[in-house]
């Protein structure tokens, strides 16, 4: 009997010792972490343009994954850790190309499962030079010097990323490629549409020259003709002496009578514009989520701004 006693003492003690240690100081259990797949193939992108193709194309037929934080440029964006794993356990992995994810360089990704989606017009990237060192957001100093990196706005090559993105979800996903196949052509005459739009605006705004908020509008000034220079503000920043004072240097060369702003630009901005003689539109670049819309519709409204503005 005493040996049956010890034995039960002793099981009684092991079964407490393997109780949970939430439920030993009477907190409650964690809840079990949630698995990373949804079953589907997983895609990583690097900016929101290529989210909004890679659902435009795939629909339901894969995941797509936008990691950085909304008001945070993409461009500039460090991932942490997790961030990192994410993309390396990928099936697949959009990137913009053009020097676009700077952290991309300081990691290894499976190379077999990246796609460059500027690479077909990759002999034809813009060089930039002397950009001086600025900072906005949380991502800290940086500059803009390098390979300009906002290749969407060129609606023509916009539609050549959207093809690339085309081509890898059909291998990644070959039962769906029919869909893929027709998704694409619709996106593909949208974007050609709005090309075509500010190819007709292009006889007008050669007329014009213009003052830029951000050194973001490289590829859009190729295409579509504008004679731009850009300064480096952001639209929530009312303008200072000192930003004045600079804008005044570029117009005295430069008879600009219109700012392009990323954004919607504070009243008392456009206020000390308008008394400079320069007016204000805005053209998004879009480059991560907005606040409503979406990229197209985001795009459709710069365009109409534009034809509103120049035409």
């Amino acid at each position: 009997m005493k040996m049956r006693f010890f034995l039960f003492s002793c099981l009684a003690i092991a079964l407490a010792g393997c109780k949970p240690a939430a439920e030993k100081t009477g907190e409650p259990a964690a809840a079990a972490p949630t698995p990373a797949k949804s079953g589907k193939p997983q895609v990583l992108v690097a900016n929101y343009p290529l989210q909004y193709f890679a659902q435009r194309i795939a629909g339901d037929a894969v995941e797509v994954r936008f990691l950085a934080p909304k008001g945070e440029d993409p461009a500039f964006w460090q991932p942490d850790e997790a961030a990192i794993t994410a993309f390396q356990n990928a099936d697949l992995i959009l990137m913009n190309g053009a020097s676009y994810s700077k952290w991309a360089d300081k990691v290894t990704l499976p190379e077999s499962k990246v796609v460059d989606t500027s690479a077909a017009f990759g002999n034809n990237l813009i060089e930039v030079r002397d950009a001086t060192t600025h900072s906005h957001g949380p991502g800290g100093a940086h500059s803009h010097n390098g390979t300009a990196f906002t290749t969407w706005i060129d609606f023509n090559q916009a539609a050549l990323q959207a093809q690339a993105v085309s081509d890898a979800l059909s291998k990644l996903v070959p039962g769906a490629k029919d869909s893929i196949s027709k998704n694409t052509e619709a996106l593909k005459e949208e974007l050609e549409s709005l090309d075509e739009r500010m190819s007709a605006l292009s006889r007008h705004l050669v007329q014009h020259p213009l003052v830029a908020s951000h050194p973001v509008y490289h590829y859009l000034a190729r295409r579509y003709g504008l004679d731009l220079k850009s300064v480096l503000w952001e639209p929530d920043t009312v303008l200072d002496d000192v930003a004045l004072n600079d804008l005044k240097g570029i117009l005295a060369g430069h008879r600009a009578r219109w700012m392009i702003w990323e954004g919607q630009p504070s009243k008392d901005s456009v206020e000390k514009l308008a008394a400079l003689g320069l007016q204000s539109v805005v053209f998004d670049p879009c480059a991560n989520v907005p606040d409503s819309g979406d990229f197209m519709s985001v795009m459709k409204a710069n365009v109409e701004a534009m034809e509103k503005a120049f035409r």
